[in-house]
């Protein structure tokens, strides 16, 4: 499976993308040295998909010498270019402990930059954080931002978890209405416990005056 997607090819020029896609294909057939060759070329040429593809193989230990340190490295720097992957790449690494304790404080940092970016991952991410307060203060008007966001872009888990804020009041006016729009929206994209919830919704709104 590639490392990145191909529709990045056309954004970075013809001499990078040629590059870029012989290293993918090398990746996908199994040839790590020729992969990893191809990579360090374009990280030295300062292509942020160099660094977090090469990165990469050494999280994941495909190279000769794994090097975590170096890994770290490679995606601050593409992440310093807004290279969202990296980002992303950056917010696991601080979650996990890559390198020893967690550091849930600088996952959230790093994953609020991916969510500003667009990124769904980091959107939900970041509303998680602010949900459950894991190295952010929990705020609850953040997490249905940010949760509101993923929904809009089509994340089915954050579909019903805005329904369910917005059916108790968690950092919004309740509102079941709107509660019940997207539990069915989430119903649609195939939730499992959305269509329950939405039949829920439709009782209480029966049953309350007009």
């Amino acid at each position: 499976m590639r490392l990145i997607a191909a529709l990045v090819l056309a954004l970075i020029g013809p001499a990078y993308a040629t590059t870029l896609d012989q290293a993918l294909d090398a990746y996908e057939r199994g040839e790590l040295e020729t992969a990893a060759k191809g990579f360090t070329e374009l990280s030295h040429q300062g292509l942020p998909l160099g660094d977090y593809n090469l990165a990469m193989m050494h999280i994941r230990s495909e190279l000769p010498r794994p090097d975590l340190p170096e890994a770290k490295r490679l995606l601050e720097r593409a992440a310093s270019q807004r290279l969202v992957r990296a980002q992303l790449a950056l917010g696991q690494w601080h979650e996990q402990g890559l390198q020893g304790k967690a550091d849930l404080r600088a996952a959230a940092h790093w994953y609020g930059l991916a969510a500003a970016s667009g990124s769904v991952d980091g959107q939900v991410q970041l509303a998680t954080a602010y949900y459950l307060g894991r190295g952010l203060a929990k705020n609850m008007a953040q997490a249905a931002h940010w949760y509101r966001e993923a929904a809009k872009a089509g994340d089915v888990g954050a579909q019903y978890l805005i329904a369910s804020m917005y059916e108790k009041g968690l950092g919004v006016s309740a509102d079941l209405r709107l509660a019940r729009y997207w539990y069915d929206i989430a119903a649609r994209n195939g939730d499992e416990a959305a269509p329950a919830k939405l039949k829920e919704l439709d009782q209480r709104l029966a049953a309350k005056p007009a």
